[in-house]
C-alpha cells in the first residue's frame, strides 16, 4: 500500500484528539498497519511549556509518550474501516527519556507496529529533537 501523508486537518478526520491535546502537527509517512512518521512543532507558546517548568521549560515525558501513541494509532486508523475509532493505551514498557525536549524545535516522531492480534497492537516509538534521540518506548493499545 502506498504511504499516506496527513496535515493537521486530515489527522483530525482519522482520530479524536483535538488542540491543545493533539500532539501531532503533520504525519509525513503512514504505512497503514506498519509504521508512521511525523512531527510536532514546539513553539514557545505551547501550554505545557508555561507550567513545566517556568524557568526551565521542557516537554513533559508523558506528553512525549502521548505524541508517540497518537502517531502510532494513526497507523491503525488508516486501515480501511478504522477511521474515527479510538485506541486505548494498555501498557508502556521500556520507556526511556534521554534528553530534554525544548521549545523552538520540531519533535520528530517515528513509530512502528510490532504485532497486531485481536484488536491489540504492540508498537515501538522514538522521538528526536535536533538530531538527537529524546525518548523511546514500547507500548500496547487496544482498538475500540
Amino acid at each position: 500500500m502506498k504511504p499516506l501523508t496527513l496535515n493537521k486537518k486530515q489527522i483530525c478526520e482519522f482520530q479524536q484528539n483535538r488542540d491543545p491535546y493533539l500532539m501531532i502537527d503533520f504525519a509525513t509517512e503512514i504505512v497503514p498497519g506498519e509504521s508512521a512518521k511525523g512531527y510536532k512543532d514546539l513553539s514557545e507558546n505551547e501550554w505545557f511549556f508555561k507550567v513545566h517548568w517556568p524557568n526551565d521549560p521542557n516537554m513533559p515525558g508523558m506528553l512525549q509518550l502521548e505524541a508517540l501513541t497518537q502517531l502510532s494509532a494513526l497507523s491503525i486508523f488508516c486501515i480501511n474501516g478504522n477511521k474515527g475509532k479510538t485506541m486505548l493505551l494498555l501498557n508502556i514498557d521500556k520507556a526511556r527519556f534521554i534528553k530534554k525536549v525544548l521549545p523552538g524545535y520540531e519533535l520528530i516522531l517515528q513509530t512502528k507496529v510490532l504485532k497486531t492480534a485481536r484488536g491489540i497492537s504492540t508498537f515501538s516509538g522514538s522521538a528526536f529533537q535536533n538530531g538527537q534521540k529524546a525518548c523511546y518506548a514500547e507500548y500496547k493499545m487496544l482498538l475500540s
